[in-house]
Formats: structure tokens, sequence, C-alpha cells
């Protein structure tokens, strides 16, 4: 039979007195041991087919038999040659050891299988060969007894389903409970970003006092620059075309500056108020499409000409009234 040269230092000891005689290692019989503890083999049980050296000198190698090409008919090797020390003993230049080797063999067929003799060629530290034979062995592969008179053929059972306990839902609900955490954070810092510009309306809020809390905070020189005129005007002309939308009822966010004005001239307006308004918005025309720039003059003028124009055509609601702090300031 061929041979596979697989070579194992049990030690890494080199050097053995030549002068003191080796001692001779024990060989045991094979062994044949199922992996799993039964009364007999059943079919696809797994064992381990090896044998067992005692007192085996530092530096001594082994070469095993090779079983690539099978080691028997109707046995399959399930994994190849292994060795274990399972014992030490002696001094450093002079220890000797208990191994196993074996190698893990199978069957998927019912029958008496003999599984042939082991030769390991054995290589003493000291240079001396020779080879160790172990008696093949037996094994015998049973399968479950079926009693034919009774036997009832059954379907495939469906997979277990077990119930599902509180606590293999507690990170559930921990994710769930950390993901409403963060949105809330987030629509409680979007809102509060949002007032701090203005632009955010508190629920049932009126559009004059939504109009007067944005203008309320364009009010002052801080967007009177060259370089910011076009946000400053564009911001005012967008809350009072929002305003005039919802106080007047016509579209006045999709009309051009003409259109609005000449829809409030039904309206029942003070000559003078709807003409500051109207300087006003051209002015923003200019300043968004011609780019002109505004003098600080007129530009202080802006907020409370916008201001006065929202208290001065607000729609009384029953029982409500502008704040005073509200009309021009």
């Amino acid at each position: 039979m061929d041979k596979k040269r697989i070579i194992i230092f049990l030690a890494a000891v080199a050097g053995c007195s030549g002068a003191v005689a080796a001692p001779r290692a024990k060989v045991d019989s094979a062994y044949l041991r199922p992996l799993q503890e039964r009364d007999s083999v059943l079919i696809a049980d797994q064992l381990r087919y090896g044998f067992t050296l005692h007192d085996v000198e530092a530096g001594t190698t082994l070469e095993f038999p090779d079983f690539s090409g099978g080691i028997c008919e109707g046995v399959e090797i399930v994994s190849g040659w292994q060795s274990d020390t399972t014992s030490a003993r002696g001094k450093k230049d002079k220890r000797l050891f208990d191994i196993d080797s074996w190698l893990v063999v199978t069957s998927f067929d019912e029958g008496t299988y003999r599984l042939p003799a082991l030769a390991v060629a054995r290589r003493r530290p000291s240079g001396e060969t020779d080879t160790l034979r172990f008696d093949e062995k037996v094994l015998t592969v049973c399968t479950m007894p079926v009693d034919t008179a009774t036997f009832k053929p059954h379907d495939i059972r469906g997979q277990i389903r077990y119930p599902v306990t509180f606590k293999e839902l507690l990170p559930y609900f921990g994710l769930a409970a950390g993901v409403l955490l963060l949105a809330g954070l987030l629509v409680w810092w979007l809102r509060r970003r949002a007032l701090a510009r203005g632009d955010a309306a508190l629920p049932d809020e009126p559009p004059y006092l939504r109009a007067l809390r944005k203008l309320e905070h364009l009010r002052g020189n801080k967007y009177w620059a060259p370089e910011k005129q076009k946000f400053f005007y564009s911001s005012v002309t967008d809350t009072l075309r929002e305003y005039i939308a919802a106080r007047f009822g016509f579209g006045a966010m999709e009309m051009t500056t003409a259109e609005i004005f000449a829809a409030l001239q039904k309206e029942d307006l003070p000559r003078d108020l709807y003409e500051e308004m109207k300087t006003l918005f051209e002015t923003s025309d200019f300043v968004k499409f011609a780019k002109w720039t505004v003098s600080d003059t007129e530009n202080a003028r802006v907020i409370p000409d916008a201001v006065r124009f929202v208290t001065a055509t607000w729609q009384e609601e029953p029982g409500q009234e502008p704040d005073e702090n509200e009309k021009e300031g």
C-alpha cells in the first residue's frame, strides 16, 4: 500500500545522547471509537480509527498510511490523520510521550466492513527506523429497526415555532424608542430653528400675527448692507404676499407686483397706505432684478410701513384685538 509521509514532531528536543540505549515504545492494538457513545454504530455515525503509542521518545517521526484513494468500499474518510499527546514525563533531554493518532471514518450503508490493517513507519532520533503494524478492525453499521406491521408513513413535520418572549422583543422596543426619541429631537430642533428665523407658524396662529412676527425678525439694520438688501426686500415682500393672500383671498404669491395692486384697488384701502405698499413692492423689484442699492433712510421706513399695512388691514375676529405691542413700532 502507498504511504504518505506525514511528519509529526512530538517535541523540539534535538540530539539525544547515542551512548544511552533508547527505550522501545510500547505498542497497543488499533482502536475503533465512535465520536458519540452508543450501544451500536448507526448509519452516518462518525468513528475514530487509529492507534496508541506509549513511551515515544522526543524527536520521533511517524509516516502514516495514505488513504487518499479511500479506506475501503462502503466506508468514507471524514478527516485525515491527526495526532494528540495524551501524557508526557521524564526530564528535558529524555522526555517520553504517550500519543494517539487517528482518522475519522463513517458509512452511509448498513453492513459489516473490514478496515485495513495499519502499517506505520517510525524513525527514532537516533536514526533507527522500524514499522509498526496494527491488526485490521471490523466495523458493523446498523440501521434503526422498523416494525413493518405497525409502521405508518408520516409527512415531514413543519418547523417548530416557539413563542416569542419579551426578552427577545426588548431590543426591538429599545430601537423603536431610540428612533422616536431622535425623531422628536429633530422635530424640536427644526421647529426651534424655524422659530428663531421667524419662519414657522404656531398652531392656529392668525395670518396677521405670523406676518408681524416675521417682520419683527427683520427689524433693524443688519440686512441693509448692499450685498444683503436682496434678501431683506425679498423676505419683507414675501411676508406681505402671504399676508395679502390670507387676508384678501387671492393668490398673491404667484402674482406680479402690478397684478397684486390691481387686485388691491378693488379693496377699501386708504390711498396713502396703498401708495406706501406699492412703492415698497416696486423698490423691492428694483433691488431684486435691477441690482438697485437703497439708501439707509429708505431702508429704515420699510419695516414700519409693512407693519402699519398689516395692523391697518387685519380682519377682526370676534373677541380678538391686536396687541398694542404689535402695532407700528
